[in-house]
């Protein structure tokens, strides 16, 4: 079987990425939309990336209205001031939203209409350049063809995937991660490792995804607790941020499963975070898949260190488990109730989250494929 492996057309990893790719943003053109939070220009990173733009003469204009996970209002907005401003290209800088609603404003730019009418679509023509600088190592959308817009009339988080949604430049700089608090440096980063167990057990897994979703686990497992105790060890967000990377090109290759199908519908009916809502879920999706996926998760136990000889395939799986379950507790994930979320309009939201989730065809892609009513199981977990 063939299998289509996609990257960024260039990649600019470390200290001072930011620097050496100030002749690849030159190219681009004349003027950036860049597409961005109030928190980043609080932060001053936006003014890291000013700074260099004025460096090197390319004017620009700011767009920092995405405080919230992308909506198709926000997308529509960000299409208006790229065209009345001229823009020629587009830098999306902070966490996968800004970086999701930059993929999106330049498909709509260069094709039309609105961002809810991709759904499930091929893009027909080329983007602009686009620049993607996450500031956090979790979402990987530097690196993937996927861009995840809400439509805040049906309440579904719409999953758009193309190739033509990929990055012309990422840059992946460390510095950038020193701003992110605890509590965003641990989503983020179990986000991180959702996508790469996740395209490690997707039945659309092949050799080139498994490497990099087996090094972004190994990276993760051994510096995830540490940037998140610690922020400042600059050596640490390194390896989180090549980790979260390495996940967002595997799983933009090789798909991913149960846990991104139950983490947008929560997403979009609770506005939880994307990278929190898919933590909440790797506990309780973890043990489901395991019958499934035995092979693959007793192969990552030996590969973090917590298989021991003389253990079957079957018991190096749980103590892959194990070890993970043990990793998100050091991390305080907050459950539903703990976020602030209602039990009874949870329940309530079940049934139709099980329909979204399964209609978003992620779960297709679990080697155990769940129905309905595992699904709506799987929910009632999180409370238990």
């Amino acid at each position: 079987m063939a299998n289509l492996f996609s990257i960024p057309q260039v990649i600019i990893s470390g200290e001072k990425a930011l620097q050496m790719s100030a002749q690849h943003l030159k190219s681009y053109g004349e003027k950036a939309l860049i597409v961005t939070d109030d928190m980043m220009v609080k932060l001053g990173n936006v003014k890291k990336l000013t700074d260099t733009l004025d460096e090197i003469k390319v004017s620009y204009v700011v767009y920092s209205a995405i405080n919230c996970e992308p909506t198709h209002s926000m997308v529509d907005e960000g299409v208006e001031i790229y065209k009345n401003e001229e823009c020629e290209f587009i830098i999306g800088i902070g966490g996968g939203s800004p970086m999701d609603s930059m993929k999106a404003i330049g498909a709509v730019v260069k094709n039309g209409g609105s961002i809810c009418d991709y759904v499930g679509k091929a893009i027909e023509h080329i983007l602009p350049p686009l620049v993607a600088i996450p500031t956090t190592a979790g979402t990987g959308s530097e690196a993937t063809k996927v861009s995840i817009i809400t439509n805040t009339i049906t309440d579904v988080k719409m999953l758009l995937n193309d190739p033509k949604l990929i990055a012309n430049l990422a840059i992946v700089d460390p510095v950038f991660t020193l701003t992110a608090p605890p509590a965003v440096t641990a989503a983020t980063g179990v986000d991180a490792l959702t996508h790469a167990i996740e395209a490690y057990t997707s039945l659309k897994a092949f050799s080139m995804s498994d490497i990099y979703a087996v090094s972004a686990i190994k990276k993760i497992f051994d510096n995830l607790y540490e940037v998140y105790s610690n922020g400042s060890n600059i050596q640490a967000r390194r390896e989180m941020a090549i980790a979260a990377l390495e996940a967002g090109i595997a799983f933009s290759n090789a798909s991913v499963t149960v846990v991104h199908g139950m983490s947008r519908p929560i997403g979009a009916m609770f506005h939880v975070p994307h990278g929190l809502s898919n933590a909440m879920l790797l506990k309780v999706c973890l043990p489901y898949i395991k019958p499934g996926a035995t092979a693959r998760l007793n192969n990552l136990a030996k590969e973090i260190g917590v298989f021991r000889q003389g253990m079957t395939p079957d018991e190096g799986a749980d103590a892959f488990v194990v070890a993970t379950i043990a990793l998100l507790r050091t991390l305080n994930i907050p459950s539903p109730a703990e976020f602030g979320i209602s039990r009874e309009d949870f329940f309530k939201a079940i049934p139709k989250m099980a329909t979204d989730a399964l209609a978003s065809g992620s779960p297709g892609n679990t080697r155990r494929i769940p129905n309905e009513d595992e699904i709506e199981e799987l929910y009632k977990k999180l409370w238990y």
